[in-house]
């Protein structure tokens, strides 16, 4: 996984990078190969770092973000 040396976020930030990481998941068909949760976690991540906190365009992003790289 990348480094994220600076990230921190305040538990309510946590609780919805997590539901969108479950959420975004659970729309792969199975198996979800481990990479694909890499990058997921990553984007979420990335993006939450960035100010985001709201949980459908975190959500997006890293579904959007998995479809690019995958091609």
């Amino acid at each position: 996984m990348k480094d994220f040396p600076n990230a921190s976020f305040p538990p309510e930030t946590i609780d919805v990078m997590k539901t969108a990481m479950d959420s975004a998941v659970a729309t792969l068909p199975h198996p979800v190969s481990s990479a694909a949760v890499q990058s997921i976690a990553e984007t979420i991540l990335r993006t939450a770092q960035e100010g985001e906190k709201d949980l459908k365009t975190l959500q997006h992003m890293a579904l959007l973000e998995l479809q690019i790289t995958q091609r």
